[in-house]
């Protein structure tokens, strides 16, 4: 039986199987860092800059640096995972759940921050595992910038930011995939039902804040005059841009941040069993990691 742990002793004993559509080597791993790394600098360059650096000097310029780098840093992750083993079911599987989630997205374009894509993400991370969420949620975002026409110098930052944010769910406690038990389990690896589905609620909750706040710290720099109060100041303190990049999240997406935290979690709660149980038992019969073998002409 595919999902039998053949590790340990006993015979028949099952432990929580976890699905590797994407397994990430020690490369993948590398890329993975270093873009992230990237990342992190793209966005938090106003708080790191010292007050003389030349990048205050030249922030209308950064955008396009960063947004050039990030694109090439994607791309490098991008094809370091396609030589760990991403077999053509993985692939299939990456085009559905990514078509499916840029289709998710136009709905509640606009809304007060309903997006039902974000749940979406959270349930296939959890599922496939934090390599295949991070190529499902850049992938899905580059091609829900195509589908809507909001391909700008912010796709990089959105791609990365959606990689993380699906990533992380795959990350969280107790094993993905198939949802077997085996003797003497601790209690996260037990969780399922009710409990995960309330710490994935938990998770999107807090994870769509994180997202709507990360994607501000792409854009608030480069406010200029337009908003004084809470735009960057270069050269103040990093406490004084602190505070106005606090007043500017509050003042220009604290609501929506909140429409799309709330949209997930209810999304999450409504339809999470139904989709749970549909990318196990997809994940079940892919069978990622069984190698394809063609048998001879019979004799």
């Amino acid at each position: 039986m595919a999902d039998r742990d053949r590790g340990t002793g006993g015979a028949g004993v099952s432990r929580p199987a976890r699905v590797h559509a994407v397994r990430l080597g020690p490369r993948s791993l590398a890329a993975l860092a270093l873009t992230s790394a990237v990342g992190v600098v793209a966005f938090c360059w106003p708080f790191l800059a010292p007050p003389d650096s030349q990048l205050t000097a030249h922030a209308q310029d950064a955008p396009w640096l960063f947004a050039g780098l990030l694109v090439l840093l994607v791309a490098v992750v991008a094809a370091t995972i396609s030589e760990s083993a991403l077999g053509p079911k993985a692939v299939a599987m990456l085009g559905v759940l990514a078509a499916t989630g840029a289709a998710l997205r136009p709905i509640g374009a606009g809304t007060a921050g309903i997006e039902p894509m974000f749940f979406l993400m959270v349930l296939s991370g959890r599922v496939l595992g934090p390599g295949f969420g991070f190529v499902l949620g850049s992938v899905t975002m580059f091609a829900s910038a195509l589908l809507t026409g909001g391909v700008g110098p912010w796709l990089p930052f959105q791609m990365l930011s959606m990689g993380w944010f699906t990533m992380g769910a795959g990350l969280l406690p107790g094993p993905a995939g198939v949802p077997l038990v085996r003797a003497g389990a601790s209690r996260w690896e037990r969780l399922r039902g009710r409990g995960e589905l309330l710490m994935l609620a938990g998770y999107g909750f807090l994870a769509a804040f994180a997202y709507g706040t990360v994607m501000n710290l792409a854009g608030w720099p480069f406010l200029g005059g337009a908003a004084s109060n809470i735009s960057f100041a270069a050269g103040a303190p990093v406490t004084t841009n602190l505070a106005r990049f606090v007043a500017y999240c509050v003042a220009t997406s604290l609501g929506w941040d909140l429409g799309r935290a709330l949209c997930t979690v209810v999304l999450t709660l409504a339809l999470g069993p139904a989709v749970l149980r549909a990318l196990r038992r997809a994940t079940r019969r892919a069978a990622f990691e069984t190698a394809v073998t063609f048998d001879g002409p019979a004799r």
